[in-house]
């Protein structure tokens, strides 16, 4: 056959028939169509030479505490990323840049105590996001607006702080309760009196007193800064116009004073 020419196209035809090199697997990971199972390595960042072609990524049980601006390498076509039972305290708002594909990421049993919306603006296709079993007092609701595909959430084993800062986020769960997974387990943790309370039990009246009297800090602030200030021009203005009112006064009695007729005496 035409393969048996000369040792250059038999060569050639030997590379044709050696199989394809598989896609870049990390050593501590098992991968496998598209696939790669990294947990439980005591793993401290993200593997760095997964294929572009990941579509699921297990990272759970490992010893990552942050995720940085540049933690991914590019995977446009991950679907489901899972990150429990690490050390998280820490998410950069870049962190997940470049992940918009993503419909599943699971971030429960860790040590998150805050998060941004704008670390979630770029997952776009995100349905499914647990954040359970982490440190959490409070959630900026917009880390969920964010999320314009969101259909299932999971924050219950929190400690949440039941008083006006929980406002926000309570409205937010209010209207979207077919999204809340596990509600029952989503309970107060401060304060004492309140512990193990429901969230999702709370009515509009028990916030009635935050809504009357709660101020922002932007508000105190700017009482603190206007108030010395309106004093100190007020002080300004009464003085103004108090030296104004003496001179008009003592020109009116100079111009009575050289009104007044004279009497003139004869020789």
């Amino acid at each position: 056959m035409g393969c048996w020419r000369g040792p250059s196209t038999v060569l050639a035809c030997l590379l044709l028939l050696r199989p394809l090199p598989s896609p870049a697997c990390p050593a501590a990971c098992r991968c496998s169509s598209g696939e790669a199972d990294c947990s439980k390595h005591a793993l401290r960042e993200v593997p760095q030479s997964l294929s572009a072609n990941t579509s699921t990524l297990w990272l759970g049980y490992n010893f990552i505490t942050a995720l940085g601006p540049q933690s991914f390498p590019p995977l446009p076509g991950l679907l489901l990323l899972s990150l429990p039972h690490n050390h998280l305290v820490l998410i950069h708002s870049q962190a997940l840049v470049g992940l918009g594909a993503l419909q599943e990421l699971d971030l429960s049993n860790n040590y998150l105590t805050a998060l941004t919306p704008e670390t979630f603006l770029p997952l776009t296709s995100l349905a499914t996001l647990n954040l359970g079993s982490n440190r959490l007092g409070e959630l900026d609701p917009g880390v969920l607006r964010a999320l314009p595909q969101l259909q299932a959430l999971l924050l219950q084993d929190n400690p949440w702080v039941c008083s006006c800062g929980i406002l926000p986020l309570w409205h937010w769960l209010s209207h979207n309760r077919e999204k809340v997974r596990e509600e029952s387990l989503l309970l107060c943790r401060v304060p004492e009196h309140l512990n193990e309370y429901p969230i999702m039990d709370f009515r509009n009246e028990s916030f009635r007193q935050c809504q009357e009297t709660s101020l922002s800090a932007q508000h105190y602030i700017t009482f603190l800064i206007i108030g010395p200030f309106s004093f100190m021009a007020s002080i300004f203005f009464c003085t103004f116009m108090g030296s104004i009112i003496v001179v008009y006064h003592n020109l009116r009695r100079e111009s009575h004073f050289w009104r007044r007729p004279r009497i003139c005496r004869g020789h």
